[in-house]
């Protein structure tokens, strides 16, 4: 079990590797979730696009936007 209540299961579209960081991109239904993690993390993970993931989000602040 897990504290983070707000989790997106999604697809990895992109793992791109850097140095020290990697930006990981996940499709979750029509959006894009980003994350940047350590390289020793996503190597670890053995993480590529195709995988089934779940994006795991707990954040101290959320802004809402209205159109």
């Amino acid at each position: 079990m897990i504290s983070a209540r707000n989790q997106f299961k999604g697809e990895i579209k992109m793992v791109k590797l850097g140095e020290v960081m990697a930006e990981v991109v996940v499709q979750v239904g029509d959006l894009e979730v980003v994350a940047a993690i350590t390289r020793t993390s996503a190597e670890n993970l053995k993480l590529k696009p195709g995988d089934v993931v779940t994006a795991l989000i707990k954040a101290t602040e959320v802004m809402i936007a209205k159109e």
